[in-house]
């Protein structure tokens, strides 16, 4: 099986597993057999209840979105909430992530959700010659989206060098969770403001601390500088031990 080595930063380095194609085909059929068990369920009970047929127009509204919109959205609605994985990939154990090994944004969910019609449905299948040509194994919305699709094992298989985590205690455990969400270009962001050497350096620290609180939902009341190092070593400890 092929692996997709993603350098993100000068301290880690991750080799993931691509999932194949058989694995996506798997997993899609099994997504599809979740969403005709719930339109089969959804169908039958909207015939069982004579009140819903009273409703003339707020029927038909009613019909749309609890059956239609949650089988067209079901792969973006599991991908955006359950951290890229739908039950079929659950199951599988393939995830989708960014191309440098981060959680993709909502808006990359979208594009390759939007794009899925012409992988699969406009061009009768391309998307799976894409799938089995391109390096990374990506379909034309995951080329679009700058997604890949890995096997899930294999993300948390993080290599790293210990000399860059000897700052960690052999025992450190982390004081904020949240830290692990943050992507590699953020931790950036803070490392290059508490290495800043200018007279406004306190107002930066105080600026972004303020900024990163609110973007990760954190209430503290330690020392701005304080908390962006321990954010800093939260990060690395997920990134490294959390495997």
């Amino acid at each position: 099986m092929a692996n997709t080595t993603i350098i993100t930063g000068q301290y880690v380095r991750i080799d993931q597993t691509r999932a194949s194609l058989g694995e996506r085909i798997l997993a899609r059929l099994i997504d599809m057999v979740i969403m005709v068990v719930y339109l089969f369920a959804t169908i039958t009970f909207f015939s069982k209840v004579p009140v819903l047929h009273k409703l003339n127009g707020g029927a038909d509204v009613a019909f749309l979105v609890l059956v239609y919109l949650p089988v067209v959205c079901y792969s973006l609605l599991f991908e955006v909430f359950n951290q890229g994985q739908s039950i079929g990939k659950k199951v599988m154990n393939i995830r989708v992530v960014m191309i440098d090994g981060s959680t993709p944004t909502i808006g990359a969910y979208l594009l390759r959700w939007l794009l899925f019609a012409v992988d699969f449905t406009v061009t009768g299948g391309l998307g799976v010659l894409f799938i089995l040509l391109t390096k990374n194994n990506q379909r034309i919305g995951d080329l679009a989206a700058g997604t890949i699709v890995i096997k899930q094992n294999e993300y948390k298989n993080i290599q790293v060098s210990l000399d860059e985590y000897s700052h960690l205690e052999e025992n450190y455990k982390p004081i904020f969770p949240q830290a692990g969400d943050l992507s590699l270009e953020q931790i950036n962001v803070i490392e290059k403001t508490l290495d800043a050497k200018s007279k406004e350096r306190e107002n930066y620290i105080n600026q972004l601390s303020e900024k990163v609180k609110s973007l990760i939902g954190v209430e503290t009341k330690m020392d701005n500088e304080k908390f962006l190092e321990t954010l800093i070593k939260d990060y690395q400890f997920y990134a490294y031990v959390d495997i």
